[in-house]
């Protein structure tokens, strides 16, 4: 039997450990934009500095997030226009304003300071929570799969009105839809089978709402918003909001057992766990680009000209890195304090969930290292898996102990 053929990293998404390849580091200390393959094997242009990728978030009028009559991806199976417009319908990454501008007005409020501040208790609990189920489990074990993937799911399906006992499906089904190796076909497969556990959701909802944000849209917004822009304001959410943190999770763990003295300062010092998270988030730099966006007329970026109807990819880990945004960037330090980082994006795009991501590390991270003041690797690090070929780098497992 024939194995498939593992496509080719592209460019972008290349990393040693956690260093963006060193690629990145020489086009954007080259000519800052250069023309790469992604990974539909089409060629796209690639902006890596910090302020020519803040141009490129922040101006939706010439880089556009929604695509135009036509457009297909090389590769992706025959999609209805009908069935297209409803994949489209609620997804707020897929859209610019006046209708993003719509659809975001109506989840701010769920997502304020003074609405995270609220849920905070709560979100201890669930900690706690895990940090007995990782001791439960056992020396060694896999943080990712006891502490770093549960607790931003457990808040998430909470937040939303998604069964926790669904987890292991919905976990399963996103792994793989954003895991670039898994051939195109499945992935929309996937994607498919995951709207239509929204939509079922999304019925309940109408039917009898609850005090999530599900049922706070249905009773506030139902004559507003129809079933599919329910259902992909909901997946869009349910998929960021357990994938990013709990990649973070893991990975930003790694990271402080590799610089131990600031571990013991993120354990022991309060007044340094939202600096160290900030500066995780900005070092890590865990998704690669922003999503691909489109110039709808002919632009130039670093004094590099890009026709109209060109994807634009803007990197993110090298934008995080570039020695004009700050000093030394390729160091690790919580003491750096810049807020101004890239990893939640910018514009009218910013990561809506960025105070409740932000939220769960500043929570999460101190008490895992309390309750485990001795925690260290259980493996080498030459062996840590990283997930390397997925729109969200993180990793596979992480093999913990402790004494």
């Amino acid at each position: 039997m024939s194995q498939a053929v593992q496509p080719e990293m592209p460019l972008h998404m290349r990393r040693d450990a956690f260093d963006p390849t060193p690629a990145l580091s020489a086009i954007r200390e080259g000519e800052g934009v250069r023309t790469v393959t992604n990974t539909f094997g089409m060629q796209v242009f690639l902006v890596t500095r910090y302020e020519d990728v803040k141009t490129v978030l922040s101006d939706h009028a010439r880089f556009s997030n929604t695509r135009p009559p036509g457009f297909v991806m090389p590769g992706v199976p025959p999609i209805s226009e009908e069935e297209q417009a409803s994949a489209r319908a609620g997804n707020l990454l897929g859209l610019d304003p006046p209708e993003h501008s719509r659809l975001r007005r109506m989840l701010t409020p769920e997502f304020t300071q003074r609405r995270m501040k609220r849920l905070q208790p709560h979100i201890a609990e669930i900690v706690d929570a895990q940090l007995d189920a990782l001791a439960a489990a056992g020396r060694p074990a896999d943080l990712v799969e006891h502490f770093a993937l549960p607790i931003p799911s457990l808040v998430i399906c909470e937040l939303l009105g998604v069964p926790y006992a669904d987890r292991d499906d919905f976990q399963r089904r996103s792994a793989r839809q954003l895991d670039f190796s898994v051939p195109i076909e499945e992935r929309f497969e996937l994607q498919r089978q995951g709207r239509a556990y929204m939509a079922s959701l999304v019925q309940g909802a109408r039917v009898r709402p609850g005090d999530d944000i599900l049922g706070m849209l249905v009773r506030d917004h139902g004559d507003e918003l129809t079933d599919d822009e329910l259902v992909g304001v909901a997946g869009l959410l349910l998929l960021a909001g357990h994938e990013t943190t709990s990649n973070m999770l893991g990975l930003g763990t790694l990271a402080l057992l590799r610089h131990p003295d600031q571990l013991a300062r993120v354990r022991d010092d309060p007044a340094v766990v939202t600096p160290a998270v900030e500066e995780l988030l900005r070092w890590l730099s865990i998704v690669h680009s922003s999503i691909p966006r489109i110039t709808t007329t002919d632009v130039e970026i670093a004094g590099v000209p890009i026709p109209a109807g060109q994807l634009v990819f803007a990197s993110l880990p090298a934008a995080n890195r570039d020695p004009e945004f700050t000093d030394d960037p390729d160091a690790f330090d919580i003491n750096r304090g810049v807020l101004s980082h890239l990893a939640f994006g910018h514009g009218v795009h910013h990561c809506l969930g960025a105070p409740l991501a932000r939220m769960e590390m500043r929570i999460a991270f101190p008490a895992l290292l309390r309750r485990f003041p001795t925690l260290a690797l259980a493996e080498d690090f030459e062996d840590v898996q990283f997930r390397s070929f997925n729109f969200i780098y993180g990793l596979k497992s992480l093999a913990v102990t402790w004494s």
